[in-house]
C-alpha cells in the first residue's frame, strides 16, 4: 500500500519540478511579449543624447511595425521627424534587409543595424525585434541586481547567442525579472566579444493592454558619461499596410497616410 503512495508523491515533485523551471528560450519570449504587443502597431519614439550630464542632441521619429504573419519576426518603417533636416528620411526593416530612403536623392540605400544613429543606439536599437527569434538563449543563473529605478529586482541571467551574422549584436547578457518577466537589463558585444553598451529598461506603464517599458537608458561601454535616452509615446494598435513595407514604394509614401 505504501509503496504506491510514495510512487505518486515522487511523480507530483518531478511534474512541479517541470512546470516550475521555464526554458531560457521560453523566458526570452515572455519578455518579448512585455516589450512588445502581438499585432500591428505604431509608435513615437524620441532620442536624447547626453554627455557628461548635459543633452547634445535629439531626434524623433515615427515608428509603424507589422507582425509578419509566418514568421513572427516584426517588419518596420520608420519614419524621420525631427530635427528638420531629417524629416522625411524612412528606415525599412523587411527581414533581414534593412533600407535608408533620402527623398532629397530620391535612392534607398542598404544599411547595416549596427550602423550609429544616434548617441549609443544603432539602426537595430530602434526597430522592433523579438529577440527570441533571432537568438539562442541559455540561463546563465539567477542574481539580485538593481534595475533602472535603482530598485532591487531578483533576476535570471540569460546568454543570447546570435543564430546568424544578420543581428544587431553577436552576443547579449540579458536580466529578466523572476517576478513577471520584464526585462531589466541588457549588455550588448561585438563579433569581437567587445562590450558595446548596457541599457536598462525602466519606466514601466500600462501600454496596449500590458505594463510595457517606456523608457530605454543606453550607456557607452567605455564611456559612461556618453548616455543615449530612448522614449516611447503615443502607442497605438493600427494597420500598417503591406504596401509601407516595400522597398519600391519608399518615394510614394505620403506621411499624411499615415496620420
Amino acid at each position: 500500500m505504501l509503496r504506491p503512495t510514495l510512487l505518486a508523491i515522487s511523480s507530483l515533485f518531478v511534474s512541479i519540478s517541470i512546470y516550475a523551471t521555464p526554458t531560457a528560450q521560453s523566458l526570452l519570449a515572455a519578455s518579448d511579449a512585455i516589450r512588445n504587443p502581438d499585432q500591428s502597431f505604431g509608435l513615437t519614439n524620441t532620442l536624447i543624447e547626453y554627455r557628461d550630464g548635459k543633452q547634445t542632441d535629439t531626434s524623433t521619429l515615427a515608428i509603424y511595425a507589422r507582425a509578419d504573419s509566418q514568421s513572427g519576426q516584426f517588419r518596420n518603417l520608420i519614419r524621420f521627424v525631427s530635427p528638420q533636416r531629417d524629416a522625411g528620411k524612412l528606415l525599412l526593416k523587411n527581414g533581414n534587409d534593412l533600407w535608408f530612403y533620402d527623398p532629397a536623392s530620391k535612392a534607398s540605400v542598404r544599411i547595416s543595424p549596427q550602423q550609429r544613429l544616434l548617441g549609443q543606439a544603432a539602426n537595430g536599437d530602434v526597430v522592433t525585434v523579438n529577440l527570441a527569434l533571432d537568438y539562442d538563449a541559455s540561463l546563465a543563473g539567477e542574481e539580485d541586481i538593481q534595475d533602472g529605478e535603482r530598485q532591487k529586482r531578483a533576476s535570471y541571467l540569460l546568454n543570447l547567442k546570435a543564430k546568424n551574422n544578420e543581428v544587431t549584436y553577436h552576443r547579449i547578457e540579458y536580466w529578466i525579472d523572476r517576478s513577471n518577466n520584464r526585462p531589466i537589463k541588457a549588455k550588448f558585444y561585438s563579433s569581437s566579444d567587445r562590450l558595446l553598451k548596457t541599457a536598462y529598461y525602466r519606466h514601466f506603464q500600462k501600454q496596449l493592454g500590458q505594463d510595457r517599458p517606456t523608457e530605454t537608458v543606453i550607456i557607452d561601454g567605455l564611456d559612461p558619461k556618453w548616455v543615449t535616452v530612448m522614449r516611447n509615446s503615443d502607442l497605438a494598435f493600427r494597420d500598417v499596410p503591406e504596401s509601407w513595407l516595400q522597398r519600391d514604394y519608399l518615394p510614394r509614401f505620403n506621411p499624411e497616410q499615415a496620420k
